[in-house]
């Protein structure tokens, strides 16, 4: 049996559905107890990041062979774990690249421009003409801290629009050919000297809260945040206390230090007209959905049929 616990393309289901036995519930993430008593016949797990995929749970699921990760995160799943039971746990590699840099783009037009959150004052009749003049994208310059697939792909649509592009990387070699369309700076570079900031690193100790009150406080007072990645690498109380005195152009936050927002979680954010808040929805979309949801199929199925 192949177990899935959260979202996935419904055709995709269908087609795994077809060639085994699949139990689909997207409730199970949040039911631990059914979940547990579930896994007991599954030989395959598929996942996204709500479900924690820790010690416990493998025990409960002496047939498992495989975790298909419906993402590329893998902080909800104890790889040791699954290490120690020879469980390979097959991730969803450059599948919703595409979707993510497009985020990034997009919500940074939107952040410079200003003008698309007007909906309440114009229907109130309030005609704020010279308040929602802003910026273009065109000749800005966007700092990316992290160049992997999806830095790269964000810097390739960042240039074709006219912008300039410069990344902090360390673990980029500097005969990467990347590095003759994007300059190599140093964080307090790309603090001190983007418009634009698009943080895409994994949430580790040394990335936790990197972006704090320190790095803020060297960044343009005009500048936009945008994080895409983990929500423990940007520092929240910081950024809040940065975007209300004004401090920051603009943010959007896709991702948070603890998900998924509550109403009371929330209400440090209420009143700030310059933020994008998303639900952890930057890499899915219907078409990185469909991408994402076929290749963790297809990696379960071979995997399966060995």
């Amino acid at each position: 049996m192949i177990l899935i616990t959260e979202f996935m393309d419904s055709s995709v289901v269908d087609s795994l559905s077809s060639q085994h036995t699949t139990t689909y519930n997207i409730t199970l993430a949040e039911e631990r107890p059914k979940l547990l008593k579930t896994l007991k016949s599954a030989k395959a797990l598929i996942v996204r990041n709500k479900t924690l995929v820790d010690a416990e749970l493998l025990n409960h699921g002496p047939e498992l062979k495989c975790i298909g990760r419906l993402g590329i995160g893998l902080d909800n799943i104890d790889m040791t774990s699954c290490k120690e039971r020879n469980i390979p746990v097959f991730p969803a590699v450059g599948a919703n690249i595409e979707s993510v840099a497009e985020y990034v783009i997009g919500t940074a037009m939107i952040l410079l421009r200003g003008a698309y959150q007007e909906n309440a004052e114009m229907t109130a009749g309030n005609w704020n003409r010279t308040d929602c003049i802003g910026h273009e994208i065109n000749n800005k310059k966007l700092g990316l801290i992290g160049l992997g697939a999806i830095g790269r792909s964000a810097a390739s649509k960042a240039v074709s629009l006219g912008m300039s592009v410069q990344a902090y990387d360390p673990f980029v070699s500097t005969d990467d050919n990347v590095w003759t369309k994007v300059k190599s700076a140093d964080m307090e570079e790309i603090a001190h000297t983007s418009d634009v900031i698009s943080v895409h690193v994994p949430l580790v100790k040394g990335t936790y809260h990197l972006i704090d009150n320190d790095f803020i406080a060297m960044c343009k007072s005009n500048a936009i945040i945008i994080n895409t990645s983990r929500g423990g690498v940007v520092e929240e109380r910081a950024l809040i206390d940065a975007l209300k005195k004004d401090k920051l152009g603009g943010a959007a936050l896709d991702v948070f230090e603890h998900e998924p927002m509550t109403r009371e979680s929330g209400k440090k954010f209420s009143g700030l007209n310059n933020l994008i808040l998303t639900p952890h929805i930057a890499g899915v979309t219907k078409e990185s959905n469909y991408r994402v949801s076929k290749m963790i199929a297809d990696k379960v199925l071979d995997h399966l049929a060995h």
